[in-house]
């Protein structure tokens, strides 16, 4: 009943989760194509009032007139529109997820058994919880001091730009040396989503209370809370394709798993954000197909290699050349390594079904997914945290399995 009631407290998290992240880019995808949409208004009295552009749309059977004012309007409204819960909600249930299920079985999770760096490896559960939460407050941090100090009053942010390219890198690099492949991927997007969400609430938002009270004051706003808030949208907008795709990426053993893991984490965000910049740019009325070509063509660089290579060998012969092992020898050790969870009622505690499904209770379940056994168990994501012990000669057994 335990694990039942978890997963289902799970099921509901990432509902909520997945709908606060919808609104919140959807809201915030909007307004950059609203902001790099404007034109000039056209009206005499639009342009005495203050009006610096607008756009006319047309949709759901009806038409809008959105402008937007450079200097304070004659008069602001009591009901004007926030946008900031959907940003906490996205941070909140994002943060609750991770902690339901990551930080409640570090050792699965989080520690990477088989890093480079001994240390990391040989983690306990508690010294990987706290790991992982210095590594997002570190994140946000060093990316918050490089906006201060290298573009304060946003006239060098095309440097800052570069420099938030280089840290990601070294993000993706260290979360690949520290933690699990899975957990490295998902702490990497973490790190940005918690930029992201901080951005609105120490920068954002204070700097609009502080214009919107000067309005209503009938003094003149400060000009820089205006420009840091842009700047920092600016940055918004290019995290999320690759914020999107790294929390997905945990279904997606053979890229978080794979020796240069970081280096398609790496590519996998800029090509998100070069993406990202075709839809900037064709909002402004500029069509400028090299930014796709370019996101795509670091995305088919992935591809290629993060692509299997040959086969593996056994004492010069390929192991498909070679007499691989009986099918009793390959259940035999699937039974002992992996049918605790992967099984329609499994024994093994915090499980209530077979993760994704897959249960491996009969002989063609076990021959039906054949391919995804070799390579889980190749790549050593499974076991989770190869909590049953399962060896690199058991593992190879696997590897060769040809029937």
């Amino acid at each position: 009943m335990q694990a039942y009631l978890l997963e289902f407290v799970n099921f509901m998290l990432r509902w909520l989760h997945v709908i606060a992240a919808i609104a919140w880019i959807g809201e915030s995808i909007y307004f950059v194509m609203l902001d790099n949409g404007l034109r000039k208004p056209k009206a005499a009295e639009d342009r005495d009032k203050g009006v610096f552009g607008e756009m006319w749309a047309v949709h759901g059977g009806g038409f809008y007139h959105n402008q937007k004012y450079a200097t304070a309007p004659a008069k602001l409204p009591e009901d004007l529109h926030w946008s900031f819960w959907k940003s906490y909600t996205t941070w909140l249930s994002g943060f609750a997820l991770f902690v339901l299920l990551y930080m409640t079985n570090p050792g699965f999770y989080l520690v990477n058994p088989n890093s480079s760096w001994e240390w990391a490896a040989n983690l306990s559960g508690w010294q990987a919880n706290v790991l992982a939460l210095v590594f997002l407050l570190a994140g946000w941090v060093i990316y918050n001091e490089m906006c201060k100090r290298i573009s304060p009053n946003m006239e060098r942010d095309g440097v800052l730009s570069l420099a938030v390219a280089v840290l990601m890198i070294v993000v993706a690099y260290l979360s690949v040396q520290m933690f699990s492949g899975r957990a490295a991927f998902l702490l990497t997007g973490a790190v940005m989503a918690t930029a992201m969400s901080a951005n609105v609430f120490f920068w954002i938002i204070p700097g609009q209370r502080r214009m919107v009270n000067a309005m209503k004051a009938g003094e003149q706003p400060n000009p820089l809370d205006g420009k840091r808030g842009k700047q920092r949208s600016v940055h918004n907008t290019y995290f999320t394709l690759p914020v999107v795709l790294l929390m997905i990426s945990n279904h997606y053993s053979f890229v978080y798993n794979h020796e240069y893991a970081w280096v398609l984490m790496s590519l996998f965000i800029f090509a998100g954000a070069l993406i990202r910049q075709f839809f900037v740019l064709m909002h402004m009325g500029k069509i400028q197909p090299a930014y796709p070509a370019a996101g795509t063509a670091l995305i088919l660089v992935a591809f290629w290699l993060a692509m299997p290579g040959g086969q593996a060998t056994t004492g010069g012969a390929t192991l498909a050349e070679a007499e691989g092992p009986s099918f009793e020898e390959v259940h035999a050790l699937i039974d002992q390594h992996c049918v605790a969870c992967h099984s329609r009622e499994p024994t093994q505690p915090g499980f209530s079904a077979p993760p994704a499904g897959i249960a491996y209770d009969s002989a063609d379940q076990i021959r039906g997914q054949k391919e995804r056994i070799q390579q889980v168990v190749g790549s050593k994501y499974m076991p989770l945290g190869n909590m049953t012990g399962m060896t690199d000669e058991e593992r190879e057994v696997i590897a060769a399995w040809s029937e």
